[in-house]
């Protein structure tokens, strides 16, 4: 029962992550309008508005992704998976989660800490003039994207474990999308 909630609660948080990108996702599409009606129609360009776009599109695909894992979304050879019973799709999801997705998640996380402690000790800001200040900001979404996919992954081990022991076979044929 432990791990079912626990593999609930993992979901919830990815769903979340989900809406945030959904969010920032929206606020991009207002982005770029505003950036294009200000270059074509007032001939204005600001170098801080197009660097927030691919800002905002960085952290909605890395934001995006635990959610994906969560759901299904990630890549597999599914012309072999959906062939698969149950307890052989949950095999190959328990072992590609422990050997692949999981180190390489801790490892890009990991060094992301130092890589965005490094850009907020440095001050570091955009090396264009008019682009924007904080780069530590972006920086710091990386390890926290990676270790979201981290625990994403432990959700999709869960899941692994619990239809192995008969307990769930929820997300194994067409997972449910709960928001």
């Amino acid at each position: 029962m432990f791990l079912l909630s626990l593999e609930r609660g993992i979901t919830r948080f990815s769903n979340l992550l989900g809406v945030v990108s959904t969010v920032l996702f929206i606020g991009l599409l207002f982005n770029v309008f505003y950036d294009v009606l200000m270059r074509y129609v007032f001939n204005d360009v600001s170098i801080g508005m197009q660097e927030l776009e691919w800002h905002l599109y960085a952290a909605i695909f890395l934001l995006g992704i635990p959610y994906g894992i969560q759901h299904g979304g990630h890549v597999r050879v599914d012309l072999i998976y959906e062939n698969l019973p149950l307890k052989g799709k949950a095999w190959i999801d328990l072992l590609g989660c422990v050997f692949l997705l999981m180190p390489f998640t801790l490892l890009v996380g990991y060094y992301g800490i130092g890589f965005a402690h490094e850009a907020y000790e440095l001050g570091e800001t955009s090396g264009d003039p008019g682009g924007l200040p904080y780069r530590w900001i972006i920086k710091a979404v990386i390890p926290f994207a990676f270790f979201s996919m981290t625990i994403s992954g432990l959700g999709m081990i869960i899941r692994s474990i619990n239809a192995i022991r008969g307990v769930s076979e929820e997300g194994f044929s067409h997972p449910p999308i709960q928001h």
